[in-house]
C-alpha cells in the first residue's frame, strides 16, 4: 500500500500502521481516511500529504 508523508513535518502515514491514536485501524488506504483527519505530529490537514 502506498505511503504518504506530511509536506509540513514529515510524517509519513502508513497504511499498514494505520493511526491508533485517531481509531483508525492498521489496513485502512490512505484515500479511505476521513476528510477531517490530521496529521498525528503536526495537525496539518489531509491535503498537506503526497505520496511517498
Amino acid at each position: 500500500m502506498q505511503k504518504y508523508v506530511c509536506s509540513t513535518c514529515g510524517h509519513v502515514y502508513d497504511p499498514e500502521e494505520g493511526d491508533p491514536d485517531s481509531d483508525i485501524p492498521p489496513g485502512t488506504p490512505f484515500e479511505d481516511l476521513p476528510e477531517d483527519w490530521v496529521c498525528p505530529v503536526c495537525g496539518a490537514s489531509k491535503e498537506d500529504f503526497a505520496p511517498e
